[in-house]
């Protein structure tokens, strides 16, 4: 009998300076879906300082805080909740260290590696463990439930039963698999 994997779910930021780089994004997009990632929900904004204050409320009291904070509401980023097996790990993985300089030393083929300019400026974040996601896809994502996703949607993604579409960056399921489905 095999075991059915279940996608996990992770936050994704490309920050400020990526998204007013277009070859930059377009190269970090691509990252996303040749390793595989599922885009279940997408958008750009401009995060607002309340949103960065609960976002980084755990660095409130460090010398970077108001420099992230700031940076993170100087231009829209686009903001993206992706599915995989492991999904935390394999972005982690893919985003590279945190410390630029590290990464482009020891993981130059990382997205930090190629498009990090500083700590601050370092292309994207990651959440770094389950609890974390949840947290952060609530600040982002406020109408995402994502116990009514894994009940709901997450078979489709899992199946890859889904239409891409690039302008919007974001996976949907196919609505005819969705209706055979139905009928069964």
């Amino acid at each position: 009998m095999q075991v059915q994997k279940y996608l996990q779910l992770t936050l994704a930021i490309i920050k400020p300076y990526v998204v007013k780089s277009p070859f930059v994004l377009q190269k970090i997009r691509d990252l996303i879906i040749d390793n595989n990632f599922k885009v279940v929900r997408s958008r750009r904004t401009i995060i607002a300082p309340k949103e960065a204050a609960l976002f980084y409320a755990e660095h409130k009291d460090k010398f970077f805080y108001n420099r992230l904070t700031t940076f993170m509401c100087s231009g829209p980023s686009d903001i993206h909740i992706l599915a995989n097996y492991d999904a935390i790990c394999k972005w982690r993985k893919l985003m590279g260290p945190t410390k630029v300089y590290h990464a482009q030393y020891s993981n130059p083929e990382t997205i930090r590696g190629m498009f990090g300019l500083s700590d601050t400026r370092n292309a994207t974040h990651g959440s770094d463990s389950v609890e974390s996601a949840e947290k952060e896809i609530a600040i982002f994502f406020s109408e995402f439930d994502s116990r009514k996703w894994y009940e709901n949607e997450e078979k489709y993604y899992n199946l890859g039963r889904l239409h891409f579409d690039p302008i919007a960056f974001v996976h949907t399921i196919d609505s005819s698999f969705k209706e055979i489905n139905k009928k069964e």
